[in-house]
């Protein structure tokens, strides 16, 4: 930690580089508030404020920045901001540009989970959570066309795609063994010289960024790789992460439901590849169908809660957390076990953010322009299209028909829909959100508020 200190102290001389920390920490919140539309919507912000408006870093740094937390476990967008912050201002920058993003939608999602909690079930609100179901499904299918149309430039990529997708949704293959596989063989393709493999062609930005300029000139200390630094840093970020993970195990025991969130979510930290709607795959499928924390509609009503407000998509760990709390209190009011349950859910899922960027980012930076580690990307982001129409399909399955079978046979496993249970209204309304975003192009939040009414209206007809 001593990078904290050092920034801390350096503060009134950041003129040096050009960025004062005090308009750092308010373009932050900037983009903190303005956080919306899951990630693609919030690396977009991004980039037009820090890129194109303040010009604070190139366009290829920012690429470099992004393909790194593209490779990591949990939320791409919120550790991009943190590698940004800790590369203008050290570990305070970081802590401000990472923790910022997050505490808007902390602060948002705990006062939907109070309002869902005690009213949940009361017509009106229940209403609009119907509504909400629909457009996301809707916004879902749209991103695995956003990405999928930027990733699946060629034959191998659209295979690498389809593989994924069968891989997860037949066979049910573990996240981590298919980005594994994804990464090792772009890695390999490219060191092949396939051009398949080649990265993504980007637009150029402006060159005389400040950063590039001051990293043309001397490497601050904190850009250079340092063992010893990396094992401080690592100490401290592990045992504020696990500490608390262990006091738990050995104070209340491993079936107790803190000690099932602590494990749950700090193991997700570790094997969620992919970005956040593979994240919320893995989430979804694991709260409602082997812990039972919540229902899988309920899990839609939790990602209608993220989608609507800003900060990372996988807050929705936190709505997870809290009604998970929430039903099994043990001896304290449910609100208050929500509470803590919903806390420890976002702190054992972001903690490890910070881990990974701290720790790992001053080695990234001496690959930037590493052509093996562009292919694994590629690679690995044609494979998130696949686990992301799985996330799409799982969706549908369970906000338009009211009931779901398991086909089983040579090895595969994958859910149905009954037919018959077939939901008409939330049928008609998801194809409306489509129709909204993709003939229409209308916003995401226009057709979020406008799916809200919708549900309103057909509850005061009595359609729902």
């Amino acid at each position: 930690m001593t990078d904290l200190a050092a920034s801390t102290r350096t503060q009134s001389s950041d003129h040096a580089h050009g960025i004062p920390f005090r308009e750092a920490l308010i373009v932050w919140l900037r983009v903190a508030i303005l956080s919306f539309g899951g990630p693609a919507g919030q690396i977009a912000v991004m980039h037009r404020i820090i890129v194109e408006e303040k010009n604070w870093i190139s366009e290829g740094r920012f690429l470099h920045a992004l393909n790194y937390c593209m490779l990591l476990p949990g939320p791409e967008a919120q550790q991009l901001a943190t590698y940004i912050g800790w590369l203008l201002h050290r570990t305070a920058g970081g802590l401000v540009a990472g923790g910022l993003f997050i505490l808007p939608g902390i602060i948002a999602i705990m006062a939907l989970s109070y309002i869902y909690a005690a009213f949940g079930n009361v017509g009106f609100v229940e209403a609009l959570f119907f509504g909400l179901k629909a457009a996301v499904l809707a916004i879902v299918i749209e991103a695995v066309a956003r990405v999928g149309k930027r990733a699946l430039r060629n034959r191998i990529m659209i295979g690498i795609a389809a593989l994924a997708f069968v891989a997860i949704f037949f066979f049910a293959v573990p996240f981590p063994a298919i980005v594994i596989a994804a990464g090792l063989i772009g890695f390999a393709g490219a060191r092949l010289g396939r051009p398949e493999f080649a990265g993504v062609a980007h637009g150029g930005g402006k060159e005389a960024a400040v950063v590039d300029s001051m990293l043309g000139d001397t490497v601050p200390d904190h850009i250079r790789p340092n063992v010893a630094r990396t094992l401080r840093v690592s100490a401290v970020w592990l045992a504020l992460w696990l500490i608390p993970v262990a006091t738990l195990m050995i104070a209340l025991g491993p079936g107790n439901v803190f000690s099932q969130i602590a494990i749950f979510f700090s193991k997700m930290a570790m094997v969620t590849f992919g970005g956040a709607y593979a994240v919320l795959a893995y989430v979804a499928q694991q709260a409602a169908d082997h812990y039972h924390w919540v229902q899988p509609r309920e899990m839609l009503d939790g990602l209608g809660m993220a989608e609507t407000t800003p900060g990372p998509l996988i807050m929705v760990v936190q709505f997870v957390g809290f009604m998970a709390a929430f039903r099994d209190a043990g001896g304290l009011s449910p609100m208050l076990a929500a509470t803590l349950g919903g806390l420890l859910a976002t702190w054992v899922t972001f903690v490890p953010c910070f881990l990974w960027i701290f720790a790992g980012a001053p080695y990234i930076e001496t690959l930037r322009g590493n052509r093996a580690l562009a292919g694994a990307l590629s690679a690995i982001t044609a494979a998130v299209v696949g686990i992301i129409l799985n996330l799409s399909i799982w969706f549908a399955l369970h906000t338009m028909f009211r009931q779901t079978f398991e086909v089983r046979g040579f090895g595969f496993a994958f859910d149905a829909p009954v037919l018959a249970s077939v939901d008409i209204p939330a049928l008609v309304l998801s194809i409306a959100a489509a129709t909204a975003i993709f003939r229409f192009k209308l916003g995401m939040l226009t057709v979020l508020a406008a799916s809200c009414m919708a549900g309103v209206l057909l509850r005061l007809t009595g359609l729902i």
